[in-house]
């Protein structure tokens, strides 16, 4: 008995290769003009796809902007993950396990600013259950995951106070990131600006994280 899937059809590779071609065109016109200079037909038009099967993919530009982005910040998460873990294994306190899983985050959002904004916008505003809206909330609530694992292990913060804390070192994350004030920072001060929130909201030295069990649950939340 033959236990390999069978390979895709013509028809689902054809879509396939629609996705892929509407998800790059949208990248590169996104990255070139902002969501603000971008149409749907335009979009269209660069992946060579007519604008009714666009529309199959995402019925709107903002849910074509949130398909595209999710992909970048899935990367990003990933790579702040990874980012974390080597912190802790070096024995980083816990601001630096924290900033570690944030600045790939804050670089992904601060790419471009008014995608990155709009981006973050469109899935706290916008219909939870749409399907692109909810991939990117299920990411959101992924990197709330990796803070809360970094705070668990911070013997003055405890398993009680770490998802919370988590959360509000999230919505320091979205303010600082999409606040008008801050709009012409660089992605540095971006994060300086959220480590001095953040080091005001943990419990001060001198305690740090337990590098090797936070490294453990970062690992395992990695894979």
């Amino acid at each position: 008995m033959n236990s390999h899937p069978d390979p895709p059809g013509r028809r689902e590779r054809a879509k396939q290769d629609k996705r892929v071609r509407i998800m790059e065109a949208g990248r590169a016109l996104f990255a070139e003009h902002g969501v603000g200079g971008v149409t749907t037909q335009q979009i269209a038009d660069r992946a060579d796809v007519a604008i009714g099967t666009l529309y199959l993919y995402a019925s709107t530009k903002a849910e074509l902007l949130i398909l595209v982005q999710n992909q970048k910040f899935a990367t990003a998460i990933d790579d702040g993950l990874t980012a974390a873990y080597i912190a802790a294994r070096a024995g980083a306190p816990t601001i630096g396990a924290v900033l570690g899983l944030v600045e790939p985050v804050v670089a992904c959002i601060r790419e471009q600013p008014e995608n990155g904004r709009t981006y973050l916008h469109e899935l706290v505003s916008g219909d939870p259950s749409e399907p692109h809206r909810r991939e990117g909330l299920a990411l959101s609530a992924r990197l709330e995951d990796g803070l809360a694992a970094i705070l668990t292990d911070d013997p003055d913060i405890g398993p009680s106070d770490a998802y919370s804390l988590a959360r509000v070192v999230t919505s320091i994350i979205h303010v600082t990131t999409i606040a008008t004030v801050h709009l012409h920072e660089t992605p540095a001060e971006i994060l300086d600006q959220i480590r001095q929130q953040v080091t005001a909201v943990l419990p001060p030295p001198p305690h740090g994280i337990t590098a090797t069990n936070t490294s453990f649950r970062l690992r395992k939340r990695n894979q």
